[in-house]
This record gives structure tokens, sequence and C-alpha cells, in this order.
């Protein structure tokens, strides 16, 4: 079931991506971002009534650690992505995320993988590379420094995000997601005030911005579920691969190309899930 979830966590990942990514096109990211998390927060107490778990403090602090990482993660990725190159911000960012959870869950939670599992693990961060890596208008990819910075932080801060999360406590259910939307929708309104940015959304973009908020949240869920279910490093890596479903989602929707690289990448994704369900 941990596998399952990590792959749900993935897709959904990926699918909010390509909505808010299309959302972000006309109506300003802090908008964007800011009503996406309000509406999963809204979508987090009415499913609250619903659900059976204990409200503890270690619930409450690890999940309000998780929305502060997540926040600051969100905030410098889209910085990253704003003033470097994709195919080099993207990377980082990604790998980063999932390998400092695999490290945790490894070498501090004890975590035992198989050879074939470490193999799928290994295959699968290869395959996060390869999908996100975009050619440059010359049609070469071209690596600049511009971003990388920016991109390191937004890696590790993420990392924290699926590491806080999982040390919440497995029987805590809905309640650590709850407090980390609360932080992240926090920092992120004070970011926007700071920066005099308007959270109003264009016309036309507020079911865009209201299927991302639904589909981050949705994954959440799945990846807490996948943490729980499972081992730690295996989650964070399953939900790792989730700009398989951004680009795919992409080609399908909007009929853009898939550079030969990515198509390899999605390839070796499937490989790598196949080794870690053996």
């Amino acid at each position: 079931m941990g596998i399952a979830f990590g792959l749900l966590a993935a897709a959904f990942y990926g699918a909010a991506d390509f909505f808010g990514g299309l959302a972000s096109k006309r109506s300003s990211v802090f908008s964007v971002v800011m009503l996406s998390q309000l509406v999963g927060l809204l979508l987090l107490a009415a499913a609250l009534p619903f659900t059976h778990a204990a409200l503890t403090h270690r619930a409450l602090l690890f999940g309000f650690a998780a929305g502060a990482c997540g926040a600051v993660g969100i905030a410098l990725l889209y910085r990253a992505l704003a003033i470097g190159k994709m195919g080099v911000v993207s990377p980082i960012t990604a790998v980063l995320a999932a390998a400092v959870p695999v490290i945790v869950g490894v070498f501090a939670r004890g975590e035992h993988l198989t050879g074939l599992r470490s193999a799928g693990i290994a295959a699968a961060f290869v395959a996060v590379v390869l999908i996100t890596l975009t050619p440059g208008e010359t049609g070469s990819f071209e690596f600049s420094a511009v971003g990388v910075r920016e991109a390191v932080i937004s890696g590790l801060a993420l990392s924290g995000f699926y590491v806080f999360l999982a040390l919440a406590g497995k029987n805590a259910g809905l309640y650590p997601l709850i407090s980390a939307r609360c932080a992240s929708t926090g920092l992120l309104l004070i970011a926007a005030l700071a920066a005099g940015q308007s959270i109003k959304p264009v016309k036309g973009t507020a079911l865009q911005i209201i299927v991302a908020g639904v589909l981050d949240q949705s994954a959440n869920a799945f990846y807490l579920f996948a943490a729980n279910a499972g081992y730690l490093a295996i989650a964070a890596v399953l939900t790792s691969l989730y700009p398989a479903s951004t680009v795919i989602l992409a080609r399908v929707v909007l009929h853009e190309r898939l550079a030969a690289i990515q198509k390899a990448g999605v390839g070796l994704a499937l490989a790598g899930v196949a080794l870690i369900a053996s």
C-alpha cells in the first residue's frame, strides 16, 4: 500500500503543478499559491469530522514545521525557476527533496532496503533528472549557475516537508496536514504582503487554482499515507517522480512534444518503480 500511495502522491502532485502552472501564466504566482493553499485548508477542514485520529502536540508541532519548510521551498523554487534555467533548477530541487528523506530513513530510522529496491531508488533518482531536463532555446542543454543557490535551499526545504510530515505520528490522521497548511498559508500571506503582491486571481483562472489546490492537498494526504504505511525512503522517492505526471499531462492536454531524454526518463521511472515493488 505504501508504494501505491507514493505513486498516487506523485500523480496528484504532478497534476497540481500542471494546473497551477496554467493559472500562473495569467495570475501572479502569489495569488495561485496562496489561494490553492487556502482551498487545501478548506478541504481538510471539511474532511476532518469524518476521520478518527488523536490530536497531539507532536502532530501539530511536526506538521507546523513541515508547512514552514514547504512554504520556503515553494517560494524559493518559483524564484529559482524565474531567474535560472528550468533544466538546471528542477533536477537539483527534485533530487535533493528526495535524497534527504532517503538518508534519514536508512541511517536515522534504520530502514533496510533490499538490493533490488536500492537499485530502483537509484533508477528513480536518475529518472527525475532526465524527466526534468529541458533543452534551451538552441536545443542544447546548457548549465548556468544562476538560481542554483535558490534551488539547493528549495530542495533542502522541501525535503524537510517530507521528513517532518513522516515524523508527525502514524495515528495523527489529518492533523499534521492541517497544521502544515496553516503554517504555509500564513507564511506565504506574510511574504505576499511584504512584497506588495496582490493575491487576487485574474478572471478565468479561479477554477484552475481550485483544481490545483484540491489535487495538491490530496497529494499531501497520499504522501502521508505512504510514509506511514511503509518506508520513508521509498515514499519520498516515489513521490519525487511527480514531474512525470506534469510532462505527460502537458503532452496530452497541451500537445507539447517530449524530448527524447524525457521519454527515456519516463521509461526509467517505470523500471525503477518495478524494482521498488519487487
